[in-house]
């Protein structure tokens, strides 16, 4: 059966600066979070792997733009390195940066390739930390002026801006889980930075209200929260982790407001962020035009099966249990279940409950651990890849085919790349990368996405 999808479809791929640039420290940039926490705790970091080995963008940004270009992609989504365009996060323009992604971006239009940016990918300024990160509402001010900065300079040739990449993840790995730097576990300074990033997002749209003539949006990682089973104590536990990990950034993002149920909650836990005068109305007018949507695997949860410790810390993990579904199909190499469906699930959702708002899929991918041994004549064969890929186009078209606004796929990533704390553990990317040479050789599944990409469809 042949999929065809709809005309001006997006195909691409998904980058970030940190992961891909390399060159922490030359070309003027500053300290972000991850060439500092690299610096004191290098042991965190999977094989003493940091940001400064990363893979080479900032050299070879026309070489791989044109690679990008013989394997069918018609978009491309990267970020700017708020560090590197304003070093410290205030104050004057690194024009060396500024001038670089300004030749990024026009590489790309000459290739035919329109750029998706995003303008914070997990990467927060050293100095902006020091002042509390998104715990202090000056750094969200901050972050909009940044954001201007972007929008007076790029605005003319960039018509697709996203404020946040999962802004859920550095909530859940700064200030929950101790995954991300500053390693805090305090649910209430959660909830804050949470709120915070919010209200960043908000101003930085309100300005680009003011000069910008494309769409703005954000990008979440949605991850459907599917209940054990039918029992009101399940889908309970499962409506609670959709707050948390779903709701909490897609209803203020679409909708303009909180949802009253997570508000309620954290009322009754004393974990309701500090708020001011005119906020409801900051987030009101400022919702998004389009809404990025990376999906890897879904949330499984049942109701919990004991009490939690009410002297240890705040966790979401308080209201629900996590489930192993018996006979979940799994990816081997990473650990991570496959649902295809959830694709679906997540597009229908948008349309029924969030006014049917433009999205795309902005990052599905599927990494691999020692992804060599799949080598044969030169060539790593990815069928498992290009399967992965299949399985989520499919549903896809299906929810295009019901109605839902979803207007492209992009795959995580365009060649293998650093993985924060993974580095290079876990390879996700169409092009791979030799590591000590920075070769880039196609994947099969670069010459099967030129080939969908070319017919719209498989």
């Amino acid at each position: 059966m042949k999929r065809e999808f709809p005309e001006g479809f997006w195909w691409g791929s998904a980058t970030s600066s940190t992961q891909l640039e390399g060159a922490a420290s030359e070309g003027g940039k500053g300290k972000n979070i991850w060439d500092h926490w690299y610096e004191v705790e290098p042991g965190r970091f999977f094989d003493g792997v940091g940001p400064e080995q990363t893979s080479g963008f900032y050299h070879r940004y026309r070489e791989d733009i044109a690679l990008m270009k013989e394997i069918g992609h018609n978009t491309y989504r990267f970020s700017i390195s708020w560090s590197r365009l304003i070093p410290g996060g205030e104050g004057p323009v690194n024009e060396e940066a500024a001038t670089f992604y300004g030749n990024v971006i026009d590489e790309l239009l000459k290739q035919g390739i329109e750029p998706f940016v995003t303008l914070y990918h997990f990467d927060m300024p050293k100095e902006m930390q020091d002042q509390g990160g998104f715990e202090n509402r000056r750094v969200a001010e901050a972050f909009a002026r940044y954001a201007k900065v972007c929008f007076e300079r790029y605005g003319d040739r960039v018509k697709k801006w996203f404020t946040f990449n999962e802004p859920i993840v550095p909530v859940e790995g700064g200030y929950l889980y101790d995954f991300h730097y500053p390693n805090i576990v305090d649910g209430k300074k959660a909830s804050q930075v949470a709120y915070h990033t919010m209200i960043a997002s908000a101003l930085a749209i309100s300005e680009y209200r003011k000069v910008g003539d494309g769409k703005i949006g954000i990008i979440l990682n949605l991850t459907p929260s599917y209940p054990r089973s039918e029992h009101p104590a399940d889908v309970k536990a499962s409506n609670i982790a959709d707050l948390f990990f779903n709701r909490s950034f897609l209803d203020p993002s679409v909708l303009g407001e909180y949802p009253q149920e997570l508000i309620d909650l954290l009322v009754a836990h004393d974990h309701l962020p500090a708020v001011r005068e005119g906020d409801r109305d900051l987030l009101k007018q400022n919702t998004i035009d389009l809404l990025g949507v990376n999906y890897y695997q879904p949330r499984r949860v049942k109701a919990k099966e004991h009490l939690p410790n009410p002297e240890a810390p705040f966790m979401p993990e308080w209201f629900f249990d996590h489930y192993e579904m018996p006979g979940r199909k799994m990816n081997p190499y990473r650990g991570w279940e496959i649902y295809e469906k959830g694709i679906y699930d997540i597009m229908m959702n948008l349309k029924e409950n969030y006014g049917n708002i433009e999205s795309f899929v902005s990052e599905n991918g599927m990494g691999v651990q020692d992804e060599g041994r799949f080598e044969q004549d030169g060539m790593i064969h990815d069928d498992y890849r290009i399967d992965f890929i299949k399985g989520h186009l499919e549903w896809l078209h299906t929810a295009i085919e019901e109605g839902c606004q979803a207007k492209g796929y992009h795959l995580w990533t365009f060649m293998d790349n650093w993985s924060w704390m993974n580095a290079y553990k876990n390879r996700y990317g169409f092009y791979q990368v030799d590591l000590d040479t920075m070769e880039r050789k196609p994947k099969k599944s670069a010459h099967w996405f030129k080939e969908v990409s070319t017919q719209n469809g498989f």
